[in-house]
């Protein structure tokens, strides 16, 4: 698959602790994006962070939380995106959803053209 041009990026914010189906929620909406057939997804740890309520939740060593800020950011095109909001509607209890308008500039996948190999 390659995409380039006008997308969107999804960003989903969440904690490590939340859970959907007695799995990690991160886990289960990138198990689900994946099924959907979406270009990919990536879920990053926060090391620090608040949300609505204030409680700072940190992976400083005197304040070690267990309940780390986790971020999933998926891109693909508008219409693609658009297609899986509602399932993530259903999944995301508390948490934050962003969407933005973003240049793809480059996603290949599959063989290369130059004849490198794939590692």
């Amino acid at each position: 698959m390659n995409l380039r041009g006008r997308g969107k990026l999804l960003r989903i914010y969440v904690g490590e602790s939340d859970t959907w189906h007695g799995k990690p929620l991160y886990q289960a909406i990138v198990e689900r994006v994946r099924q959907e057939g979406m270009a990919g997804a990536t879920v990053l740890r926060g090391i620090e962070g608040f949300g609505h309520a204030s409680r700072l939740h940190t992976a400083r060593i005197l304040r070690l939380s267990e309940d780390l800020p986790v971020l999933i950011e998926i891109v693909d095109t508008e219409e693609r995106i658009t297609s899986v909001l509602p399932l993530l509607d259903e999944m995301i209890g508390e948490g934050l959803v962003t969407l933005e308008a973003v240049e793809i500039l480059a996603y290949r996948s599959g063989s290369p053209k130059d004849g490198r190999e794939k590692s």
